[in-house]
């Protein structure tokens, strides 16, 4: 069987090198595939009229959605950050680790350990600084770079107030995720955590006497995380870091770009989700240090305009472009191009967090919790700085109009995009920054491609099984989209992966909010726990 689904692969792949000089299958698929991509697209972002401003209705969902779970766990996204980090640095560990604890609320001292599920004695195979790296890989990208762009540029500086509003209130969603996601994982009988969205849809909603909507729900969930994954968290992935990579060497095709970084992707996730996050735990901190360095770097040479900065985010906010501008601008433009940046609502982190070694769902789920604190209220509010410091210092560009209609001009008269963007505001300051912005381009990409690949397995395998040949299969298709990505421009099938990681949000969201209860009580118990 082995032998077959390799000489399968084979015939796949051998005939896309034909195609490395002149890939006009790429324009085919394209032609094909954009009338169905752009009916999926006007059905998950399906326009609401607020105020006269159209908004999808994702959007209202997530934002729904967090603002209930901010108000419910009564601001814990904000009250626990300090037991998320101890959590994080493993001051808890000792609470965490297996044993039988009369405190932790287990009724039967001695004997089998309800937190547990199928095989006694496993309790994960990720720290919970693992998991919180693997999860962030996933999230820091290029949203923090391009898509803020474009959401300052569009939306004016006061997008920035509303954008680390969106980052404090995803923190609660994503407790609830994590939460759940450890609560409801599945252990195998090789000791593998099968956990997310999938599991806790079908069990969750079946202990509420919801048997047939969970399942529904979970079987729709992994068809959408398997399709994101391809797109959003792979082929866009190397898209754009191909380009940078053709930009800053002048070359035409990103084809053996993409081969090479397929053997890198190829190394990591065959090693599964330890060897991911052994990975991520060491790149997520260094790309973060490399990006936010620099940033500091530009916002410190311009101390001075420092306190007028702040001024035009304060001062825009609150006015009626501002309040229109910031949530359209930061909603659509910014956090559309990476699911929302933090993906909070979406689930996807979900998978990643349930594989942490833990006792207590709940201490994952504070955990996870730091993820949209450090994407975007850290990560993303520096971007954002930047542009607003250095386009007062510079005039760089013009802020457009709130609809997005018009061009962004650099002082040139030339149009910018969200990367290009970002690179003329640092290149203003740091010159040469487009080197440094050319490294951070692929590392978030690889990252990423790392985390949405283990995302996108843990959906097929729910689907397909998991069994070696699933595993294989999966595995050998997602780095054989990574040279595609690479090597073509598949804009719509981009689009239709984008649309299906944003329907995620719709079964995700529902159960959320239907399994609340549960993880109020969890959160309870581990408190209760590290109190002790």
């Amino acid at each position: 069987m082995k032998r077959n689904l390799l000489m399968s692969l084979a015939v796949m792949i051998i005939p896309f090198f034909g195609f490395a000089k002149e890939l006009s299958i790429d324009q085919e698929i394209e032609e094909e595939f954009k009338p169905f991509a752009d009916w999926i697209g006007s059905i998950v972002f399906y326009p609401v009229s607020i105020v006269g401003i159209s908004v999808p209705i994702v959007l209202i969902v997530l934002l729904l959605g967090a603002l209930f779970f901010t108000l419910y766990f009564k601001f814990a996204n904000v009250r626990l950050l300090g037991v998320a980090i101890n959590a994080a640095k493993g001051k808890y560990d000792a609470v965490d680790h297996h044993e039988v604890d009369v405190v932790a609320g287990d009724p039967t001292p001695g004997g089998d350990v309800r937190e547990t599920i199928q095989k006694e004695g496993v309790v994960g195979e990720v720290t919970h600084f693992q998991a919180l790296t693997a999860a962030l890989s996933a999230t820091v990208g290029l949203g923090n770079i391009a898509g803020v762009a474009v959401a300052i540029a569009i939306g004016g500086p006061g997008a920035t107030l509303w954008m680390i509003l969106a980052g404090f209130l995803g923190m609660s969603t994503k407790l609830v995720e994590a939460t759940l996601g450890v609560k409801y994982r599945e252990v195998g009988e090789d000791g593998k955590i099968y956990g997310g969205p999938m599991y806790y849809l079908k069990q969750g909603l079946k202990e509420n006497n919801l048997a047939g909507l969970g399942k529904f729900l979970a079987g729709i969930y992994a068809v959408f995380v398997v399709g994101g994954s391809f797109g959003g968290g792979n082929m866009f992935q190397a898209n754009q870091a191909a380009s940078q990579m053709k930009e800053l060497f002048h070359v035409e095709n990103g084809f053996w770009f993409g081969v090479v970084m397929a053997i890198l992707v190829g190394v990591v996730i065959i090693g599964g989700i330890k060897r991911i996050g052994q990975v991520t735990e060491k790149i997520v901190p260094f790309m973060g240090i490399l990006y936010i360095g620099a940033a500091f770097v530009i916002i410190f040479m311009n101390f001075d305009i420092i306190p007028q900065g702040f001024g035009e985010i304060w001062s825009s906010a609150f006015g009626n472009e501002a309040v229109v501008g910031g949530v359209i601008g930061v909603m659509i433009q910014g956090f559309r191009r990476a699911a929302f940046s933090n993906e909070a609502g979406v689930g996807s982190a979900s998978i990643a967090h349930a594989a942490v070694k833990t006792r207590f769902p709940a201490s994952e789920g504070i955990v996870a919790s730091i993820g949209p604190f450090v994407d975007t209220v850290v990560i993303c509010t520096m971007t954002a700085l930047v542009i607003v410091i250095t386009n007062i210092r510079s005039n760089l560009f013009t802020y457009g109009n709130l609809d997005g209609s018009s061009v962004i001009l650099n002082s040139s008269g030339e149009s910018v995009g969200g990367v290009d963007l970002t690179s003329v505001a640092f290149d203003s300051a740091i010159p040469n920054f487009s080197i440094i912005l050319t490294i951070a381009v692929i590392l978030f990409a690889f990252s990423t491609m790392l985390s949405w690949s283990y995302y996108g397995i843990q959906g097929w395998k729910y689907l397909f099984g998991k069994g070696r040949v699933a595993d294989l299969t999966y595995k050998a298709l997602f780095l054989f989209v990574i040279i595609i990505g690479a090597s073509s421009s598949l804009n719509s099938v981009v689009e239709f992966s984008d649309s299906m990681i944003f329907a995620m949000v719709f079964p995700n969201v529902l159960g959320l909010l239907i399994l609340a209860p549960k993880v109020k009580d969890e959160l309870k118990r581990y408190l209760s726990a590290i109190k002790s």
